[in-house]
């Protein structure tokens, strides 16, 4: 059977809300925990260094109070490394800071005006680069 690609038609708002999809990085064969361990802080860095790939830990969402299963490098991202004060800077390229926000946050949905407040950007921008057809670092719409 051949899969086809289904294309939503609900074009998103300034108020729809965007996560980040992590099973897009493996639908895309994305290299994810290479991509995760780039943005460890130095000390992470070291501690991850033989770590073995999608070792999962309990996470409980902050907000919520979901309990989630997580990789042990992305909790080491959320709990600490999102913290450090060069993680996200005015400096951070828009899809850059908008999926750093993400993991900063927990990856609880938020719309590109929320997006644009957080990150002192122009929500528009945020907007057409979101809802464009190029998937960018698993940003996506979170419909429910």
């Amino acid at each position: 059977m051949i899969e086809t690609k289904r294309f939503s038609l609900v074009k998103p708002t300034a108020d729809t809300p965007f996560h980040i999809d992590f099973d897009w990085w493996k639908k895309n064969e994305r290299d994810w925990h290479v991509y995760l361990r780039s943005l460890l802080c130095a000390e992470h860095r070291d501690a991850f260094m033989d770590a073995d790939e999608g070792q999962t830990i309990d996470w409980v969402d902050p907000v919520t109070a979901e309990v989630k299963q997580v990789e042990g490098i992305q909790n080491a991202l959320m709990s600490h490394c999102v913290k450090q004060p060069d993680f996200l800077t005015e400096q951070t390229a828009l899809v850059e800071a908008v999926f750093r926000l993400f993991l900063t946050n927990g990856n609880i949905p938020m719309s590109s005006k929320d997006l644009g407040a957080r990150l002192n950007r122009p929500p528009e921008t945020i907007l057409r680069t979101l809802a464009g057809p190029r998937v960018y670092k698993g940003i996506r719409p979170s419909f429910s």
